[in-house]
């Protein structure tokens, strides 16, 4: 009875202690099963090299910053460029950090002296010169550095500014540390001279010889019986070329199609045309553009050869408040219409003063010496001498202001172009003109010399409706691929593809961070799923790809190293299939070789023909007619004269030949030229090879899936 006592009184405490324990180990496991830590942060773990973490935050300002200069240029950023962004932004964030551990190893710095070279007024580090290029003339405009470094020193410079300064000098100052360990080791590249006669003898030494050769294609597939041993011997021979660096995984999938169907085309158009007409008659057209356009323009002025061809054609010949379509384009029907036309100057010529709002000491004061500036050429003052004492463009200053004569679009003739605010003041000036302009450079004060020609311009609206799938198309896409998908078993997946009339694609190798893959562009939670998959798993659920439903199967999971025979099987099979081939065509060699005594006789008794070759050099090993054949020619220059070989394997078949003899070159009296030949091109890989050496090295967790 006590110890029921006990155990009635305590039966709580002991129920809270195991409920207690088991929900602890409950949270410890899916911490590890996931990958997370309960006891540390890991969120901004982007990747651990070397024992080093690399802050997500860190990296994606990285990868910011290269996304904007991107946009600079004036391009999109789609799914693969975004990819293509961030593994470029990886590999120098990566490549970076290991140089850096090298650096810190060795003790290199940048002195004082050398930062003053780098960012001197006289010959400053190239970077800095392309940034304060003049822009006429692309030369470093020393003028224009010493304004920006006052500015910056002026305690008027925007702090985001300053910062960036920083940044870019900190960055400078990290790739001349890079180029002198780069130094370092190219410093100790060396070229022979014994190097240098192999090098001048692999190109320029000739042979000539006579083959006979059959093709592995003259044996059927059909008749070829690979076994285990076939393909252990290959693998063994040639392991070292399945090492990869990465995870990798082979998964297929089939897709389902919603794009719009022929009753969603018709439906549109049948929208298209209902604007069409609406367009014809509205009161305010850029008010209906921007109301019902799908992809909103400003509506603008445009020269012949501006517009889509099927619009520039129409529109020129046409009288104003025409209509133009519904056309199908792009994946959209579009209705265009002539709003209205005019005739203007052919080009415009102008001369300009350039007031740096920096160098003047902001926008007020900058705007107020433009305005002074003007009066003083109303009153009479020279235009070119006050160019030469106050304008910032220095390379339009010492001509006086002069720049090229441009069109209505800016363009000056592939010498660049102007800025809008610019061009579009000064073509709706008359000659003789004189402005006060604001543009991103500052103030100009501009002077219209002439205005030449007569051009037409039109003004054209554009309404655009995308073609897109009705939810009817959509749903019975979405139907099919969610029966689909119930119907699998981890065993039945191309059975029931077939039976849909579906062909599965096939996804090989593909990395934890991809985001396309054959035939669909943005795939990247397919990627994912297959990164969570065990092989054999079928996806959870139908994901939705462009206008595509996708069920996928994962096939392969490919360990970081050296690759199992299993893994690489189905990718070495033709080249084991050769290997087996190229046995059966060396007995048949082996046995014309026996009886015969002459290349002509092997060939007779082969059932093949006998091909001269000449002056074949040992650095370009290409038989005439055939692919590269490394392992034959590489024989043949270590052959004896008029001599039969054995049977050689090579990339196409196997051959066997004689040598008829080869052709030195003369003798090699002077090296010097030789080796600097070869240790440029040394040099040339060196970068490259010494980055791949680092990162095969490095310990690197990486951890970017979870991120992007």
């Amino acid at each position: 009875m006590g110890i029921m006592g006990f155990l009635r009184e305590r039966m709580g405490k002991i129920l809270a202690f195991f409920i207690g324990f088991a929900l602890l180990a409950f949270i410890v496991s899916e911490v590890v099963r996931s990958g997370g830590s309960f006891f540390r942060d890991d969120s901004n773990e982007l990747a651990v090299v070397n024992g080093e973490k690399v802050p997500y935050d860190k990296f994606n300002e990285k990868l910011e910053q290269n996304s904007a200069q991107f946009k600079q240029q004036g391009q999109s950023i789609s799914p693969q460029i975004a990819s293509y962004l961030q593994e470029t932004t990886w590999n120098q964030y990566l490549s970076q950090l290991l140089i850096g551990k090298e650096i810190e190893k060795l003790g290199l710095t940048v002195g004082d002296d050398e930062m003053n070279v780098m960012i001197g007024d006289n010959n400053p580090d190239p970077q800095i010169a392309r940034q304060f290029a003049d822009q006429q003339t692309g030369q470093f405009d020393r003028s224009r550095y010493d304004q920006f470094k006052a500015y910056l020193q002026s305690g008027k410079a925007d702090p985001a500014q300053k910062k960036a300064w920083s940044d870019f000098v900190i960055d400078l100052i990290e790739a001349k540390k890079a180029t002198k360990y780069m130094t370092l080791v190219t410093n100790g590249l060396y070229v022979n001279s014994l190097e240098a006669t192999d090098d001048y003898e692999a190109k320029n030494k000739l042979a000539n010889f006579k083959y006979v050769s059959l093709d592995y294609a003259s044996i059927p597939d059909a008749k070829v019986t690979l076994t285990d041993a076939d393909y252990s011997a290959y693998y063994d021979a040639h392991k070292a070329s399945f090492k990869t660096p990465q995870e990798l995984r082979n998964f297929e999938y089939v897709s389902f199609n919603a794009a719009p169907s022929k009753e969603d085309s018709a439906a549109v158009k049948q929208q298209a045309d209902k604007l069409a007409n609406e367009f014809k008659t509205t009161p305010n057209d850029s008010l209906f553009v921007q109301i019902n356009a799908e992809t909103k323009a400003p509506l603008a002025y445009q020269r012949k050869g501006s517009l889509d061809p099927k619009l520039d054609t129409a529109m020129f010949s046409a009288a104003k408040g025409f209509v133009y379509g519904p056309y199908l384009e792009n994946g959209s029907y579009k209705i265009a219409k002539l709003v209205d036309t005019k005739t203007t100057f052919d080009s415009v010529k102008t001369r300009h003063i350039l007031i740096d709002l920096a160098s003047a000491g902001g926008e007020e004061k900058a705007k107020a010496k433009a305005d002074s500036i003007k009066k003083l050429i109303q009153g009479g003052k020279s235009f070119a001498e006050l160019a030469t004492a106050f304008s910032a463009d220095k390379g339009s200053a010492v001509k006086g202001g002069e720049i090229p004569s441009f069109d209505a679009n800016g363009s000056m003739g592939g010498q660049g172009n102007l800025v809008p605010e610019y061009y579009n003041a000064a073509y709706k000036a008359n000659k003789g003109d004189i402005l006060v302009v604001k543009s991103q450079f500052g103030y100009h004060v501009i002077q219209v010399e002439d205005q030449k020609g007569s051009v037409k311009l039109v003004k054209v609206g554009v309404v655009d409706k995308p073609l897109t799938a009705s939810s009817k198309t959509q749903t019975v896409a979405y139907s099919k691929a969610q029966a689909f998908l119930a119907s699998l078993t981890p065993d039945n997946f191309e059975a029931e593809a077939k039976k849909e009339g579906l062909k599965p694609r096939t996804a090989e190798d593909v990395t934890a961070i991809a985001s396309g893959l054959p035939g669909l562009d943005n795939a990247r939670d397919v990627v994912r799923w297959a990164y969570k998959a065990e092989k054999g798993d079928i996806t959870d659920k139908v994901f939705t790809v462009g206008d595509q439903y996708i069920v996928s199967r994962l096939t392969e999971i490919k360990p970081k190293g050296t690759l199992s025979l299993e893994a690489v099987k189905k990718q070495i099979e033709p080249m084991v299939r050769n290997e087996v081939k190229a046995k059966q065509l060396k007995e048949k060699f082996d046995t014309a070789l026996s009886s015969g005594t002459s290349i002509d006789q092997v060939a007779q008794k082969v059932g093949s023909k006998v091909v001269p070759v000449e002056n074949i050099v040992f650095a370009n090993p290409i038989i005439p007619g055939q692919s590269a054949e490394y392992k034959v020619i590489g024989s043949i220059f270590g052959s004896a004269i008029n001599k039969i070989s054995k049977p050689v394997d090579g990339a196409q078949g196997v051959y066997v030949y004689v040598v008829n003899g080869f052709t030195n070159p003369p003798a090699l009296t002077n090296a010097i030229k030789q080796k600097e030949q070869i240790n440029q091109a040394l040099l040339q890989r060196s970068q490259g090879q010494v980055l791949d050496a680092l990162k095969d090295n490095a310990i690197v967790k990486d951890n970017r899936a979870k991120f992007f």
